[in-house]
């Protein structure tokens, strides 16, 4: 619900705060006091256009600021936007005309303002928040009025058209790539082919590159071998012969000086270490490879992983990732005729389920559709338009419709009223009367007051062009319809104003040189006061009167 209005230096306004209550909250006083200022502050934080002038003369910006109340869990379109249960809708408007817009706290932007505003008050008055003058909302209307069964038939016909417009845009987009696809499958037969035939092997490269270094200096490898061997065994003073030297010389000192048996041991195991060494490059001497088609078959083949490097991945395990990837998407491709039919016999099937279930909403709306012109219609009487002609016009569904959306699909709703006898039906938004299209608007928010979710309503002198017992009907409406939802009422009737159960006055006062608009909330004996000025007449008998209003109003919860 709207918990509170922060006001300061818009239009008349110098700072005015205002906190509302549940139920009906009524706000009064004389023509011009500036009743209607406080709505368009209102409308300005709801992110509708703005101007300039609404500026307070002499300061240099306005700011509007409304509070609500929400419960996340009721209000899901609100989650992401409220923060422990209160959103903030702020509007700060430069005298250059410039606005500032925030979300609780936070830079936003108006049309993210009138988003959320559109789940949390409908005014109804000389402004644009009129959900029932959109025929594109009737729909949404009769459906929650009539109930779970057109809600849920309305679920399964939203989801079927869902599913079955992602179906024909599966199946368009497999038939309008169906050359790519053609040459994509050709593409990853060469590709998987290409890289089969290489019979690739992990750590394979890491393989040729040894062997082509061995390959391209085995002379050089030879020579440095026979040269070592032969320093080791083969020359005429050899290392061999020089170590063994040694360490006879230092073991048979070892006898002498015990301390030199450790050097001993160690040149001996250097002995032994150097004749392994010059067996072990006899044998690498023997089997270094001479061969230069070897090497150019190593060329080959690395020149070959190469060019697969070049084209499927930076080694060898990338490239036979790349394969199973493409083996996969081939065999999506090459599944794709199959995929045609399934998509085509789906659309089939979803197009039916659709039209069945559009044609069963159709049905219940027509049966709801009766029971609620004739709701509105016993309304409408209660506020002296017993004559008023209500009907609800369903059109059938029309699943060819597309163009004009699933609304056409589904079958459009629009409520038609003919206020005099001989008149034709015509829409809402084209009531003449400001008096006639209050009434009417009351009468069918009175009937869907159930149905709506949004949960503050605002009535700008709803009661304009209403007078006497109609009066009272007004105020008990309102009364009732205040049990299913916030409800602020700017009104000039006093039959209306005693039904409220929060009342506040809107006054004009000179303060210096300057007017001011300021609001106060009424006390009991106060309210009795501007109820009686509403009524006009001796002062003794308004007040009697006043005194009437008020306990008859209260009498049905007494």
């Amino acid at each position: 619900m709207l918990a509170r209005l922060h006001v300061r230096n818009f239009a008349l306004i110098d700072e005015v705060e205002i906190e509302f209550r549940p139920g009906l909250n009524v706000l009064t006083g004389e023509t011009g006091a500036g009743k209607s200022i406080l709505i368009d502050a209102i409308t300005a934080a709801l992110g509708e256009r703005v101007s300039a002038d609404w500026v307070r003369s002499g300061a240099d910006r306005a700011l509007i600021e409304v509070c609500f109340e929400v419960d996340p869990q009721r209000m899901p379109e609100l989650a992401e936007w409220a923060e422990e249960g209160v959103l903030i809708l702020s509007r700060e408007i430069a005298a250059s005309g410039r606005s500032v817009a925030r979300l609780n706290g936070r830079l936003s932007t108006a049309g993210v303002l009138r988003e959320a505003a559109r789940y949390l008050i409908d005014i109804h008055g000389q402004h644009e928040h009129q959900s029932l003058l959109h025929p594109e909302r009737h729909a949404d209307f009769l459906d929650a009025w009539a109930g779970p069964t057109a809600l849920a038939l309305r679920r399964q016909a939203e989801a079927e058209y869902a599913a079955l417009r992602a179906a024909r845009a599966a199946l368009e987009a497999l038939r309008r790539d169906e050359r790519e696809r053609a040459q994509r499958i050709d593409l990853y037969r060469f590709q998987i082919e290409e890289i089969a035939a290489a019979a690739l092997r992990p750590g394979e490269e890491e393989e040729l590159l040894a062997d082509r270094m061995r390959l391209a200096h085995a002379e050089k490898l030879a020579a440095g071998a026979a040269a070592a061997r032969e320093a080791l065994l083969d020359g005429e003073v050899t290392a061999l012969d020089l170590l063994a030297q040694a360490a006879h010389q230092i073991r048979s000192l070892a006898e002498i000086d015990g301390g030199l048996a450790p050097i001993a041991d160690a040149l001996e195991g250097a002995l032994a270490t150097a004749d392994d060494a010059a067996r072990e490059l006899r044998r690498y001497q023997e089997g270094i490879e001479f061969n230069p088609q070897r090497l150019e078959q190593v060329q080959e083949r690395l020149e070959t992983l190469r060019q697969l490097r070049r084209k499927y991945g930076d080694t060898i395990e990338e490239i036979l990732a790349y394969q199973q990837k493409i083996a996969l998407e081939l065999a999506d491709l090459e599944g794709g005729e199959g995929r045609v039919e399934a998509l085509a016999a789906e659309i089939a099937e979803r197009s039916g389920a659709f039209a069945a279930a559009a044609q069963a909403l159709h049905a219940t709306r027509l049966a709801a559709a009766e029971r609620l012109a004739a709701e509105v219609q016993s309304h409408l009487a209660d506020l002296a338009m017993e004559r008023t002609r209500v009907h609800l016009a369903v059109a059938p569904p029309d699943p060819g419709a597309e163009a004009g959306g699933l609304a056409s699909m589904l079958g459009r709703v629009e409520f038609l009223l003919a206020p005099n006898p001989g008149e034709p039906e015509r829409p809402l938004a084209r009531i003449a009367s400001g008096g006639e299209l209050s009434r009417v608007m009351l009468a069918l928010k009175s009937a869907l007051a159930g149905a709506s979710p949004v949960p503050t309503w605002i009535f700008d002198e709803i009661d304009s062009g209403v007078g006497g017992q109609t009066g009272l009907h007004l105020g008990a409406k309102l009364g009732r319809l205040a049990r299913h939802h916030q409800i602020l009422c700017v009104t000039h009737l006093a039959t209306v104003a005693c039904a409220a159960e929060t009342h506040f006055v809107v006054e004009k006062i000179a303060a210096g040189d300057r007017t001011e608009v300021r609001v106060r909330q009424l006390t009991e004996e106060e309210r009795v006061g501007e109820l009686a000025r509403m009524l006009g007449g001796a002062p003794s008998t308004a007040i009697e009167h006043a005194r009437q209003l008020l306990a008859a109003a209260r009498a049905p919860a007494a």
